[in-house]
């Protein structure tokens, strides 16, 4: 088997035995992933890993990487997370968290336009050579501190936190539209949950948090208080 057909092959059973298995069952969502080459987005040194079910380290040591949230996260939680904001082709869109630029690359595709906030400068270069080499010209890469969001650009009608936090900042929550959801990873390991909020009006909002993972911090959110006796 050639070299493309083993990605081929590689992509295809990423889709059906991680991805699907998952609930991602939007076949507008599974075209993309078998469309946009996950693998040009991973560091070269890691790019027989493109394609399995796990984070796959972006700078630095594997270990260094975990912990300072330097990371892709896994293919069925990207997929997943791109299904349950139900993103339009009309939205404006708000990552926190660049990283590769993999998963604005997935935003991108389904929204009118992506600004993605990275707080590294070195992921910054990688993310936005990774979204040129794919053509990808409605996704927009920006170094900042993520952490407060972007005010001065909002309301935004998604916005993804592409990690994970202890809880979510009510200054972020007050960036979007009303009907616009966001989504965050939240909580502490070994329990963190899929967070999916919705702004019903100026001041209500409902939450659903459909499924489990756990995923690397992003950097200056706030943690909660931990006191010792």
């Amino acid at each position: 088997m050639t070299a493309p057909a083993n990605l081929e092959h590689a992509r295809f059973n990423m889709i059906e035995q991680q991805i699907r298995p998952w609930d991602v069952l939007d076949l507008d969502i599974l075209s993309l992933l078998g469309t946009l080459h996950r693998e040009d987005f991973v560091p070269a040194a890691h790019k027989a890993l493109a394609f399995v079910d796990m984070q796959i380290p972006l700078l630095g040591s594997g270990d260094e990487a975990m912990q300072s949230g330097w990371c892709m996260l896994e293919p069925k939680v990207e997929a997943r997370i791109l299904q349950d904001l139900h993103v339009k082709r009309t939205d404006k869109v708000l990552e926190v968290g660049t990283g590769s630029g993999y998963m604005a690359a997935l935003l991108a595709a389904r929204a009118q336009r992506v600004i993605s906030l990275e707080i590294n400068p070195d992921l910054v270069a990688l993310a936005r050579a990774n979204l040129e080499n794919a053509g990808i010209a409605n996704a927009q890469v920006r170094q900042a501190d993520g952490s407060q969001g972007l005010a001065s650009e909002g309301p935004f009608d998604v916005i993804v936190l592409s990690g994970s936090v202890a809880e979510v900042p009510h200054n972020l929550l007050a960036q979007l539209k009303l009907g616009g959801r966001l989504a965050a990873i939240v909580g502490s390991e070994p329990m963190m949950r899929a967070t999916f909020i919705t702004r019903e009006s100026e001041s209500t909002y409902t939450t659903t948090q459909p499924w489990d993972t756990v995923a690397p911090r992003l950097a200056h959110f706030p943690e909660p208080s931990r006191f010792s006796f």
